[in-house]
C-alpha cells in the first residue's frame, strides 16, 4: 500500500507544503489547547481553504464525510492511542498520513 506521511511540526499551529496526487496543497495543523485536540486543514497552492478545521481522531478516515474537492484518497491518524495529545506526533507515538484511492 502507497501512502504520504505528512509531518506534524512541534507547533501549535503550523502550514507546510505537500504533494498529494501530482498536485501542490499546503495543509495546516492547529493544536486547540482548550479542548486538548488537533485539526487539519486543506488548501489550495495559493492559500484558498478547502476545508478548515477537521478534529483529527485516531483511527478514524477525517475526510469521509467531506463532499469537496480534495485529493482522491483518505487522511488519517494513525496510532494505537485513544487520543492524540500535544507532543503524540513529534514524539512518534502518532502519525499523519495520506492514502490515495
Amino acid at each position: 500500500m502507497e501512502y504520504t506521511i505528512i509531518e506534524v511540526p512541534d507547533m501549535n499551529d503550523s502550514v507546510s507544503r505537500v504533494v498529494l496526487n501530482g498536485k501542490q496543497y499546503q495543509v495546516r495543523f492547529t493544536w486547540n489547547d482548550t479542548g486538548g485536540y488537533w485539526s487539519f486543514g486543506l488548501l489550495d497552492s495559493l492559500g484558498t481553504p478547502i476545508v478548515v478545521g477537521m478534529k483529527i481522531v485516531p483511527r478514524f478516515p477525517i475526510n469521509v464525510f467531506h463532499a469537496v474537492e480534495l485529493p482522491i484518497g483518505i487522511f488519517g491518524a494513525f496510532s494505537e492511542l485513544e487520543k492524540i495529545g500535544r507532543l503524540d506526533f513529534v514524539e512518534g507515538k502518532a502519525r499523519f498520513g495520506f492514502i490515495p484511492a
